[in-house]
């Protein structure tokens, strides 16, 4: 059945969400890489919890909380730092292949649009910020519905802006738990596997697994 829309993840699979410290973390030194990855571990961790327990923080809220954890666990915990990490997470490079990528599958006549965890506000400065988002028709997020991925209202809040039933649309994140969820709620899911992880969530079976978004657009004839 032909695609109609593509959906993507932001952060981590448009965005790279490493670029912050990578830019701005230099006086951390060695723990840079281990303050970077941590922060992230907790981003989405803190996302999940909140989403079971039934509760909702922004994504920025969020975000701040985990960075807080990260820097006081590897004690480092400068005001000065942390203000500029955190404005650097509203500006994340994008991927080197993203804008030729997203060209590509807009000249097959697709619709694209972001589907993410991230705030509307938190979005649409970063993704301008990355000069992409004039190439995605839509900017979906989580936040009216209060609720986090990979809870299935927001893989139905993408399905519902398409219009079009979900095998008819693609969904690409780089985030494993992610793609697979959206590969159980009936999209036709792309997961990028950047680093060569190891297949987890079944994705094996219900996924296509690519090294970067370059390998997307030959999917969509």
């Amino acid at each position: 059945m032909a695609i109609r829309a593509v959906l993507f993840d932001v952060y981590g699979t448009l965005l790279d969400v490493h670029s912050a410290i990578a830019r701005e973390g230099r006086e951390l030194g060695k723990a840079a890489e281990a303050v970077s990855r941590l922060w992230r571990q907790k981003q989405l961790e803190y996302t999940w919890v909140w989403s079971l327990r039934g509760a909702y923080r922004s994504f920025s809220a969020l975000t701040e909380a985990a960075l807080d954890f990260a820097l006081a666990a590897h004690g480092a915990q400068p005001a000065a730092l942390r203000d500029r990490l955190m404005q650097a997470y509203e500006r994340l490079d994008a991927f080197p292949e993203v804008t030729q990528s997203l060209a590509a599958l807009r000249a097959r006549g697709l619709s694209l649009a972001a589907l993410s965890n991230g705030d509307p506000d938190m979005l649409e400065r970063g993704l301008q910020a990355a000069g992409i988002r004039a190439s995605l028709d839509a900017v979906l997020s989580v936040a009216p519905l209060r609720v986090f991925k990979p809870d299935r209202r927001v893989y139905e809040l993408g399905r519902a802006w398409a219009g079009a039933p979900a095998e008819e649309i693609a969904f690409v994140s780089s985030n494993a738990w992610d793609a697979g969820a959206a590969a159980s709620f009936g999209f036709r899911t792309f997961w990028v596997d950047r680093a060569g992880q190891p297949h987890e969530y079944d994705l094996a079976r219900h996924g296509t697994t690519v090294g970067s978004l370059r390998e997307l657009a030959p999917h969509f004839p």
